[in-house]
């Protein structure tokens, strides 16, 4: 993103810089183009930035920002001046694209799926619908690690698990230590994205679990 503010602005366009005010990665960002860059810091910040009269205008994104919030914003900024220029490559609706190609991916080979995300995020909604059309036996949408229910473990060999755009790090590692708790320590990541990651279980518990089936 870094790279973009300064080409946009030795384009002399003023950067409309979707994000929260203090952040890390706002500050460094807008720090590249001093004075030609406007933070929107919400819905609220869309609704009421005044740009500069003739400028070129262009939206770019916090990149840890849920996708539901930029695109809320990006759809009030367009409605308010019709003529803003998306970034070369939608960065925000990149990034969900690629979580659904991996999860694509993973379904075909997981027995279950699931994705830590809020049931109010329209993309991590539509994760957990992807796995299911494509393969996985279920999937299940949570926020936390505890609502994980251990029932949905049984007879599952193959876990698969992603996450909605923007959440903490930190909820993802609880999901993967409850499950590496519960004998799904074995981790493959999928390079479709990074974070659509592959559980099974190990190959002689699969065994066991197969011949207690027969008996």
């Amino acid at each position: 993103m870094h790279h973009e503010v300064r080409r946009f602005a030795q384009e002399d366009a003023e950067i409309l810089l979707i994000g929260h005010e203090g952040h890390e990665e706002v500050e460094g960002t807008a720090g590249e183009a001093v004075g030609q860059v406007r933070v929107i810091d919400g819905l609220d910040g869309a609704r009421n930035v005044v740009p500069t009269p003739g400028k070129k205008l262009v939206w770019l994104s916090q990149t840890t920002l849920s996708v539901d919030e930029t695109l809320a914003a990006v759809a009030i900024l367009k409605e308010r001046f019709p003529d803003i220029q998306d970034p070369p490559s939608d960065d925000i609706c990149y990034a969900t694209q690629n979580r659904q190609e991996a999860i694509k991916a993973i379904s075909a080979k997981a027995d279950l799926v699931i994705v830590v995300g809020s049931q109010n995020s329209s993309n991590s909604v539509r994760l957990a619908e992807v796995a299911l059309e494509y393969g996985a036996k279920a999937s299940h949408l949570v926020d936390y690690a505890e609502e994980i229910q251990e029932h949905w473990l049984a007879n599952v060999e193959t876990i698969g698990l992603t996450s909605g755009a923007s959440v903490p790090e930190i909820l993802v590692d609880d999901v993967l230590i409850w499950l590496a708790e519960r004998g799904f320590g074995d981790v493959e990541t999928v390079t479709a994205m990074q974070e659509s990651l592959l559980f099974s279980l190990p190959a002689e518990l699969r065994k066991d679990l197969k011949a207690a089936g027969k008996n």
